[in-house]
């Protein structure tokens, strides 16, 4: 294998590429970064097996077509550290076919090669297209929603650590929950031909997130697999394995006839929640809001015994039509509230056991907000 591309779009493919390496997995072949050549182009290929990237690159010069895999993590660090050029050489030493030479200037690195053959099969993108998505929209959506899964190894129920990947109606909805809380985002799809719904680790929507921001596209396609969707744009792919549980019923757990309407100037209120949490007990997190039909503001305290107590008011928009005292987990308050850019915000309550449900209000609704929910589940203290 010989070939010279231009060295900004080894950089660009490797970086992509790099977003599936295996680099904690046992098997050491899946920290190989897989390269390609056939004619002008050079295929870079990475998998964790729950994640998989393939990108295309032109090359200006193939001596000779090839296939190698090597040590993805330290072609990820030359790529950051190559000299000024244009330009960067690949070939496979001539005197010793287990070894490739990478040359960019003057620099020069000869790396061992990793065995093709345990190389896991990356699959081909499958034909059927089931939707088109813009990467803006599918960006915010994942900001909106991701946050509000469990991470990875937090829990034995994988449902909890995906994001809900529902394309129906013309839209596309994303849902994530840990229990105790959901976020949910509903944006308008480009193009739907297939509905149905997915389950994906957040995680691994993550990277894919990075990968279509890196590569500075607008638009990606949506195809269907054996266990697996294919998120194509241009010369990217990335393949994400779905997760083989059932999604909680999330529309039973939205609130329909909260009564109680709770209304803030949202940066008001994320700034209170933030002085308020730090005299919030550890095992809780709580802060308690307090509201009465006598008045216009909203009572939040927090207490605990290492760390003393505080409280503060907070303007409402309006006075309430119901008293209300109800607990919530102050960081999950301030989650929802930092993900979203409303000027305002609605809290809807019906009591101080059931879950409050938060959504963008007023004359205006920012464009970031359409479309976005957040559901929390209050903490009851004893005493």
């Amino acid at each position: 294998m010989e070939f010279i591309c231009k060295k900004s779009d080894w950089v660009t493919g490797v970086r992509l590429a790099c977003h599936a390496l295996g680099s904690r997995s046992s098997m050491p072949i899946l920290g190989g970064l897989k390269l390609q050549v056939e004619k002008d182009r050079l295929r870079l290929f990475a998998t964790d097996l729950e994640r998989a990237v393939r990108c295309e690159k032109p090359v200006e010069s193939a001596s000779s077509p090839g296939t190698v895999v090597l040590n993805g993590s330290v072609v990820s660090q030359i790529a950051s550290h190559l000299p000024e050029d244009d330009k960067i050489s690949v070939l496979t030493d001539p005197a010793n076919d287990a070894v490739v030479r990478l040359q960019c200037g003057e620099a020069s690195f000869d790396l061992p090669t990793l065995p093709i053959e345990d190389y896991p099969e990356i699959s081909p993108l499958p034909d059927a297209k089931i939707a088109t998505l813009d990467v803006a929209g599918l960006h915010r959506a994942l900001d909106q929603t991701a946050f509000a899964a469990l991470k990875a190894g937090e829990t034995t129920r994988l449902s909890l650590t995906g994001v809900d990947v529902v394309l129906e109606g013309g839209n596309v909805k994303l849902v994530a929950t840990n229990g105790y809380r959901l976020a949910m985002k509903v944006s308008p799809a480009t193009e739907i031909h297939e509905e149905g719904e997915f389950l994906i680790e957040a995680g691994v929507l993550a990277d894919l997130d990075r990968v279509l921001t890196q590569a500075g596209v607008t638009t990606v396609e949506i195809h269907k697999g054996e266990g697996r969707l294919f998120f194509h744009s241009d010369a990217v792919t990335f393949v994400a394995k779905t997760i083989a549980e059932e999604f909680p019923d999330f529309e039973r757990v939205i609130p329909k006839d909260n009564p109680i309407a709770l209304r803030f100037d949202r940066r008001a209120l994320l700034d209170t929640l933030q002085r308020i949490e730090i005299t919030a007990a550890e095992e809780s997190g709580a802060v308690t809001l307090r509201a009465t039909t006598e008045e216009s503001a909203v009572r939040l305290t927090s207490s605990s015994k290492d760390k003393g107590e505080a409280e503060e008011r907070v303007r409402l928009k309006q006075v309430p039509e119901q008293d209300i005292e109800v607990s919530f987990k102050a960081a999950y308050l301030i989650d929802a509230l930092k993900k979203m850019n409303a000027a305002e915000i609605g809290l809807w309550l019906a009591s101080s056991e059931k879950a409050g449900l938060i959504e963008p209000t007023g004359d205006e609704i920012d464009p970031h907000d359409a479309g976005f929910l957040y559901v929390c589940m209050p903490v009851r203290l004893s005493g």
